[in-house]
């Protein structure tokens, strides 16, 4: 059973749709109650909206260490887009805001010619091959909608899209991931990346 994060930062419908769609059963939590930790094969913190606020209602409704604990249990952890970005040590969106620090680097404004927000589909780069990506095409095409970014291309970064400047899409650190797009909105790609998650479990 796959358990998906409701923090009050975005529609859950669509990606827990998209995870019964591939054949996992799924549950939503309000609350981060740890003596449930052992209930769940895999952990989503999904989200859109800004970064302090989702701090904030996560320290509120006790899901830091409900977090911490279950990243510890070596299953795995997937957060979507804000989800992605709050994995991180400081977010700098209105104010310098610590993250859940799971993985190294800060996220900052995009900066780019082009039009903010990064708003539509793009095609990853893929730095590093990892089981993540079987069965995708060579540079798959996933659906955005961001104004901040991981600030450079760390040790963790797997894959990669341009939009007048690099922006890190998906990471990976031993059981924690990330993706900077919305897998559920993706069509048959974002099909297939959860269908890869889902193997991990």
């Amino acid at each position: 059973m796959i358990a998906i994060i409701d923090y009050g930062a975005g529609n859950l419908n669509s990606i827990q749709k998209a995870l019964e769609f591939v054949g996992e059963e799924t549950v939503i939590l309000e609350t981060g109650k740890k003596e449930e930790i052992k209930k769940y094969d895999a952990l989503v913190l999904p989200g859109v909206g800004a970064f302090p606020g989702a701090m904030e209602r996560l320290k509120k409704d006790e899901f830091i260490d409900f977090i911490d604990q279950f990243v510890a249990t070596g299953k795995p952890f997937l957060g979507i887009c804000l989800g992605m970005q709050l994995l991180f040590e400081w977010g700098y969106e209105d104010q310098k805001t610590s993250g859940l620090g799971l993985l190294k680097g800060n996220v900052v404004k995009m900066d780019s010619h082009y039009k903010i927000p990064h708003m539509g589909w793009n095609q990853l780069e893929i730095i590093k091959d990892d089981p993540l990506f079987k069965g995708l095409p060579e540079s798959p095409h996933f659906y955005f909608v961001h104004s901040y970014q991981l600030d450079q291309v760390t040790e963790d970064v797997l894959a990669t899209v341009g939009y007048g400047t690099t922006v890190p899409a998906v990471v990976k650190k031993d059981n924690v991931i990330g993706f900077q797009f919305h897998p559920e909105k993706s069509g048959d790609n974002g099909i297939q990346l959860l269908k890869n998650f889902r193997e991990l479990l």
